[in-house]
């Protein structure tokens, strides 16, 4: 069965006023956060990595948390903590960083929060996947009764490109939720292509490489599979052998979205934000350009349908399947085969376009 994704096309010369203008009738006429409902709903997001300016802005989140709160529903807009080396890491210095970026409660309308708070707000979530058979997911995303997941659609190193399944599936693990769905990846180093510049010492967050002989050194046992290593390294020295299991990740990831939205899948809904394409994700401490034109803003009840129809219409105004392009090794499309398989959504799809 095909399910209903809405979309708004969005052009790189229209103003932030026109944007929120076509983002709130693509609200409106597609009734998307109808669904939501209970006390409180999770508007899950990713408030960027310094430097990074790719990830979805204040003003636009507002406008779901305002549609929100009229339907008596508390919007908490937030994120969780990251694997990788950086401002993310740790709350107290994520939550100033969203706050630096916009994500205040004047801003937003809706309290902001990190929701990762140390084991003890864990949630074993029992799903016996192929690969997980317990979830280990923010508690947070487990007590509300609906989420909102509002994604910027673009490159990825490990999965290809993230949009919905990632934001829900990875975002909303804890720390030890993470790194089971990293588990399988473990980067080596092409040694004739290294030039020991030590960028990849830099961001590590466990001091699992060093630089001996010119040449970097990974310590496997060490290694947590952040994969930070090989989204910063300048000459692409580093990768992951994918003939062993390192695209795993992607399955795990979306039984781990399964896992959060099981008791979900009728009170939540999910959206895209198909601008500023970058090859990288918001995680990339640095700016990067994007690597076509903005497309649009999609909105869909079902997060496997809302993925398809953003990589296809992006790919199909692209001319090219710039994702690929970008990572030739990762198949993207994986995630959604495997999500719709364990029953998360369907990838057959049914897409109307709302502009005027």
């Amino acid at each position: 069965m095909k399910s209903k994704v809405y979309y708004s096309r969005v052009s790189e010369s229209d103003s932030v006023a026109v944007v929120q203008q076509k983002f709130s009738r693509l609200l409106d006429r597609s009734a998307v956060l109808d669904s939501i409902t209970g006390k409180t709903a999770a508007v899950k997001m990713h408030f960027g990595e310094e430097g990074n300016t790719g990830f979805v802005k204040p003003h636009f989140v507002r406008q779901v948390a305002e549609r929100v709160s009229v339907k008596g529903v508390r919007p908490v807009v937030t994120d969780t903590n990251t694997l990788y080396k950086g401002r993310r890491t740790d709350s107290a210095e994520h939550l100033r960083l969203a706050h630096e970026h916009g994500f205040t409660r004047e801003a937003v309308d809706a309290d902001v929060m990190i929701a990762s708070s140390g084991q003890n707000a864990v949630a074993g979530v029992a799903i016996n996947g192929r690969y997980i058979k317990e979830a280990f997911v923010e508690t947070f995303f487990t007590e509300v009764s609906s989420i909102v997941g509002i994604a910027h659609f673009k490159g990825h190193i490990m999965t290809g490109f993230g949009g919905a399944l990632k934001n829900i599936g990875m975002g909303c693990a804890s720390r030890k939720g993470k790194l089971a769905q990293h588990c399988d990846v473990s980067p080596v180093v092409w040694e004739k292509t290294c030039i020991g510049c030590g960028t990849c010492v830099g961001v590590c967050p466990v001091q699992a490489i060093t630089v001996i002989d010119t040449k970097a050194r990974i310590d496997k046992k060490s290694c947590i599979g952040c994969a930070t290593c090989i989204a910063v390294c300048p000459v692409k020295a580093i990768d992951v052998p994918w003939e062993t299991g390192a695209s795993r990740i992607q399955e795990k990831m979306v039984e781990y979205a399964w896992a959060v939205l099981k008791d979900k899948k009728n009170t939540s809904a999910f959206i895209n934000f198909a601008t500023k394409i970058t090859k990288e994700c918001d995680c990339l401490a640095q700016d990067e350009s994007p690597m076509t034109a903005d497309v649009g803003i999609f909105v869909s009840s079902d997060p496997v349908s809302l993925d398809m129809a953003t990589y296809e219409t992006v790919i199909a105004a692209a001319g090219n399947d710039v994702f690929r392009e970008a990572h030739p090794q990762r198949d993207g499309l994986k995630q959604i085969r495997h999500a719709e398989k364990i029953g998360l959504g369907s990838s057959a799809y049914e897409l109307q376009r709302i502009d005027g």
